[in-house]
Parts: C-alpha cells; structure tokens; sequence
C-alpha cells in the first residue's frame, strides 16, 4: 500500500519535469535543424521565393547631425536581419507614393552630378516622381542609410562599370553617402574613363569605369557614329586590367547594343578598320562579348576576395503606345508611373535578359543580379525627358518643348536609380 503524503519517484526513474523539459529541448533543436536542412535558395534571374512581410518601424528623422545619423543606423541594421535577398523577389511589388519622403539627397545639394541627369538644375518643376517608395510584394525592403552603406564599404574598393546608365547609377550612390562626411574627408577625380570618389575617413572608394559594351570597340573613347561602330567581341584585357584588385564590382551593358538590329562584330585587330568584319543579329553579338566577360571573370577574379554583381537592362520609354498613352510622344510630359501590373514595354527586350541569364548560369565565380528592370518599367515618369543636355548643352526653352527631345533613355537624380543602390545595399 502506497503510504499518504508526498509521493517520491522510485529510485532510478526520472521525474515528470524533467522528461518534459528534455523532450521539449530535443524537439526544439530539431526543428531548429530540418529548418536549416529545407532553407531554400535561388539563383536565378527569372526565380525567386518570396520572404514573410515583416513590419518595421518608419523613422520621420531627416538628415541632421552624425548622431542622429548613427542612432538611424542601429535600427536599419537591424531591419536587414528581416531581408534575405535569396528569398524575396524584389521585382515583384509596386510604386507607393509617399509625399513625406525626402530624398537623401538633391541635384543641388550634391556637387557630381552630371547636368544630363540634374532635372531640377535644368528646369524639371513637378516633384512627385520623387516621392515614389518600391514595396516589394512579399517582403520588407530596407531604405538607403548612408552611415551603413559607408560601414559595410571601409577598407574597400566599389566599382561600377559599364554605360552611361551605369553612370547614372554611380553618381546616384555617390550622392546617398557624400552628404554624411564631412568636405575635408572626401575627394573625387574625374576622369574621361575611370572616376573616383573617395571617402577618406572610412579608407573606401566608390568608382566608375566607362566601358559600354564591356569588351572594347572603335566607338569607346572617341564615340563615332552608330552605322561606323564595330565591336571587338573577343577582346577585354586592355579595359578589364583596370577591374582588377576590386572588392565588389558591378557591371551592366545594354543600351548601346539597341542600336539596330544587327551588330558589327570582328576578331582580332582593328587595323583592317572596316574590312572583314562580320555582322550578327544583335543577341548573337551580345552573347559573343558576353562570354568573354564571363571567361574573364572565372579567370581573374577570386570570389573569396571579389563580390561580381550585374545591373539587369535599364528600359528605354520612347513609345508611349507601351503603355496606353496613344496621343503622346515618348516619355514627354509623364508624370505618373504605369500602373498596370507586369507591365513591359518594347524598350526591354528579353532575349538580352535570356542571353545574360544562361551565360551567368554557366560561370564558375558567382554572380548576383540586381534585378531593376521589371520596376523601372513602371517609371515613365523619372527619365531626364526634356530636362536634360545634347551635345555639351542644355536644351532651350524652345528645344523643350518638342517631345522628340525628350531623352527617356536615363533617369532624374534624385529618382529611379537611388532604388536600384537600396537594392544593392541590402545585398552587400
């Protein structure tokens, strides 16, 4: 007969507590490892899984002092730990205005950037087309902190290379992270092919290399007219010995391939000018160079050392008929972002985007894609239109007001190309 009172557990059995303490644990730790296990990833350009929408605090502060800057930083960082660009498909959402959004920067606060680009300098007195905010369909994409784009580059060097668009870019990163370092701790040479910034205080670089094809042509230095350009789709090594030593290189080229439909190419040297070169349709070519970027990287760069990222084409808006708009004329006098989802017009052709796809997919060094195309498509709105320089000069008022001027190859800054960098950073 068991005796009153506290019972007391026999002698070499566990009691209760602690075998479902144990069994919690163990439980614990194995969900914990078939998570792990089924952690899916993705590579390609065209698929991506979608990650959990995360609510994240929205801060009001604006640009003050390094404190307030720093403080902004510890809550942003903090942000990316809900973003994993292997899960979320940022080019999957849409254009939300936010009028209480205020760029980082303006084209009169920041000292480099190029009167093609400048829109408000130049005339551009409608603002809404920069208080546009990408959301992403499935996830949380964070905003642009300089003080930890500038953290995440100390000691390093970042170049861009590429077009005129991927100028475009550079000069938009450059200006998110100018304004937080004070002027004796920076500095910028400017050169015909290569442009450095330098912030000196964190010993980093952010750098430009004009490149537009990426291999080497007649038209890179002294541009020459479209029918007359010939590009030598085998030859790299005399551009990309400035690519070397690099920490996180990011390349584009597209729009000087859309100069017709069929490209000059040739082999070997140029001393022949004209004579035996070959004409390709233009993915041919396109693939052609490409493939002798792509031998060029799996056999320079370590990607121990190097981070290789690639800017998906830039849309060109010069039919208005894309979008519905059959009265208009370019992207002359867009004020307003398409809003049609999936919109894509003929301006991105996607037998480039195949091309780039199934050449990286074949690469030994890995490649990231910053996958800009799909939103830039919405943004009729951003491009320079009217609001920009031909040839050296700015257009007059009577030039303006021709929308055959309207230039809807590159973008406003501030405008379209500060979220493609938000992207960039949130991968770094």
């Amino acid at each position: 007969m068991i005796p009153s009172g506290i019972m007391k557990p026999p002698r070499g059995k566990l009691s209760l507590p602690i075998i479902i303490i144990t069994t919690c644990i163990l439980v614990f730790v194995a969900i914990l490892y078939v998570e792990r296990l089924s952690f899916p990833s993705s590579k390609s350009i065209f698929k991506f899984k979608p990650c959990p929408r995360q609510i994240k605090p929205q801060s009001n502060d604006k640009k003050a002092d390094e404190e307030v800057v720093i403080v902004n930083a510890s809550s942003w960082i903090d942000d990316r730990f809900d973003f994993d660009p292997e899960e979320c498909n940022v080019a999957n959402g849409k254009w939300v205005f936010n009028n209480s959004i205020t760029p980082l920067y303006s084209d009169i606060s920041c000292p480099y950037i190029d009167r093609q680009f400048s829109c408000v300098k130049n005339g551009r007195n409608d603002s809404d087309y920069r208080h546009w905010e990408w959301q992403p369909e499935d996830c949380t994409l964070p905003r642009f902190n300089p003080e930890l784009a500038l953290r995440k580059l100390q000691g390093k060097r970042l170049l861009f290379v590429g077009d005129s668009l991927q100028r475009n870019q550079w000069e938009s990163f450059v200006c998110l992270v100018e304004w937080v370092i004070p002027h004796k701790h920076k500095s910028m040479i400017l050169g015909r092919v290569h442009s450095v910034f330098t912030a000196k205080a964190y010993n980093a670089t952010i750098e430009f290399y004009w490149a537009p094809y990426l291999v080497e042509s007649n038209s890179d230095i002294n541009i020459i007219d479209i029918k007359k350009r010939i590009i030598k789709v085998d030859a790299i090594a005399e551009r990309a010995k400035n690519w070397t030593g690099v920490d996180i290189l990011v390349f584009n080229t597209y729009v000087w391939w859309m100069s017709g439909i069929r490209i000059k190419t040739i082999w070997g040297s140029f001393a022949n000018g004209q004579e035996g070169y070959e004409e390709f349709d233009t993915p041919i070519a396109y693939k052609l160079a490409l493939k002798t970027w792509a031998n060029w990287i799996d056999s320079t760069i370590n990607p121990n050392k190097t981070r290789v990222f690639f800017t998906t084409m830039s849309p060109t808006h010069t039919r208005s008929q894309d979008w519905g708009n059959m009265e208009g004329v370019k992207c002359f006098n867009e004020t307003k972002p398409v809003k049609k989802n999936k919109h894509w017009g003929t301006g991105s052709d996607k037998r480039i985007m195949s091309v780039v796809a199934k050449v990286v997919k074949k690469m030994k060094v890995p490649v990231t894609f910053i996958n800009i195309t799909q939103l830039s498509e919405y943004r009729i709105d951003g491009h320079s239109s009217v609001y920009t320089e031909t040839g050296g000069k700015l257009l007059t008022e009577e030039e303006r007001a021709d929308p055959q001027n309207a230039d809807c190859i590159h973008w406003c800054l501030p405008g379209v190309p500060d979220t493609w960098n938000q992207i960039l950073l949130s991968m770094l």
